[in-house]
């Protein structure tokens, strides 16, 4: 088999090149180009919703891998990375890349993808919120949601003076640790401290929250403390959680007890069967 030859998956089906899919381009409503990678998923998998994959700050779309590998069987999967993140380009200079921006992006690769949906939109971290106002913008395609240890504006903490000088701290530490090498394996945590800018994102969400139209919404939580999220702040990031999951009439909340902060990659299969719920319940 050659090197651009696709083989034969389970099923029958046609095993992609890579292992997240095919490559495409989506362009925003400005001209950017954002790329993505689909998986199909099993034969008949047009009858469910697509499952798009939103990642934290500053994350691509490789640390979806096994959770997409873990959904093949049931529907098709989307991940893709946001400008100057992987191999999309970065935004010109002067582009906004604010929360209601990133939201516009993903909304034009939905678009792209096919404007009806159905879409379940899966956010991790700071991708929490901005797939909530995905949702928002266009609730009618949208068939659910899944947030993965979601920053979320009912936790307080993320506003407070003490997290802009564990953010500072944060930043010094991070070069000290790039430059050693060591960078990947201390950086876990990407909720505990927000720059002012995105909080002040959050803080705009807590005056006006995006109306999700009754969509089903699951909340899932980390179990354990991990760098830069000691217990004092997973509590706290927890109890947003449940409440966040109470404001929809058909939310769930679970804590993933082997979990910490990188859900998607150190309880991968666990979530990707709470995202299974989340597709074949619909």
């Amino acid at each position: 088999m050659g090197p651009t030859e696709h083989g034969t998956g389970r099923g029958g089906a046609v095993a992609p090149a890579h292992s997240q899919g095919e490559p495409g381009i989506a362009r925003t409503r400005d001209g950017r180009e954002l790329y993505y990678q689909r998986l199909a998923g099993p034969a008949g998998a047009e009858s469910v919703p697509t499952v798009v994959f939103e990642g934290g700050l500053a994350a691509g779309r490789s640390y979806w891998a096994p959770v997409q590998a873990a959904l093949a069987d049931v529907a098709p999967t989307v991940v893709y990375d946001r400008s100057g993140l992987g191999r999309s380009p970065a935004a010109p200079a002067g582009v906004s890349r604010r929360l209601p921006a990133l939201s516009d992006d993903l909304g034009d690769l939905l678009d792209h993808l096919g404007p009806a949906g159905p879409y379940v939109l899966v956010g991790h971290s700071w991708g929490g919120p901005l797939v909530r106002l995905a949702a928002a913008a266009r609730p009618a395609r949208v068939a659910g949601l899944v947030l993965v240890d979601p920053s979320d504006e009912a936790c307080e903490l993320l506003f407070r003076p003490a997290m802009r000088r564990a953010e500072r701290v944060g930043q010094l530490a991070t070069v000290a640790l790039a430059r050693l090498g060591l960078l990947g394996r201390a950086y876990r945590s990407l909720t505990a401290a927000l720059p002012e800018d995105a909080a002040g994102d959050l803080r705009a969400l807590r005056e006006n929250p995006p109306g999700l139209a009754g969509l089903p919404v699951t909340v899932v939580s980390a179990g354990r403390v991990s760098p830069g999220m000691p217990k004092a702040v997973r509590e706290r990031a927890t109890v947003s959680h449940a409440y966040r999951a109470r404001q929809s009439p058909h939310g769930r909340h679970v804590v993933l007890l082997e979990a910490d902060h990188m859900v998607l990659t150190t309880s991968a299969a666990e979530l990707a069967e709470e995202v299974r719920r989340s597709v074949v319940g619909l």
